[in-house]
């Protein structure tokens, strides 16, 4: 049996449609914007309670991502500390404490995030 040409690859395959590229999968892993619905996209007000409700089941993946970037805040602090100290390279440890405030800014965003999130008495 002859195949159809219209068809595309992730409609022959069902497996292909579950690839993910690299670089969507290490933005998904680095930043959480991808889980939460847009509430400014809504149009009625069922669409913003569901938006808001959806936003709110999805809080609980907010302290994974604070982790995640306390790790890189860690590793930006221990590489400032270790090229400023030991091998005597100012130009990297400025670049290497420049972005443990970045990390440390986003950490700060999850944390507000999270804490919006979870409070009951705002809607």
């Amino acid at each position: 049996m002859k195949e159809d040409p219209t068809l595309e690859q992730s409609d022959r395959d069902p497996a292909a449609s579950t690839d993910i590229q690299f670089a969507t999968l290490l933005y998904r892993f680095l930043f959480f914007d991808w889980l939460f619905a847009d509430m400014t996209k809504a149009m009625t007000l069922f669409e913003r309670h569901a938006a808001w409700q959806h936003n709110r089941e999805m809080r609980i993946y907010l302290p994974l991502y604070l982790r995640r970037w306390s790790v890189f805040a860690a590793i930006d602090v221990g590489g400032g500390c270790i090229f400023e100290k030991l091998l005597g390279s100012k130009l990297l440890a400025a670049w290497f404490f420049s972005w443990s405030c970045v990390t440390v800014t986003g950490m700060l965003v999850i944390t507000v995030l999270w804490i919006f999130l979870s409070n009951s008495n705002v809607r």
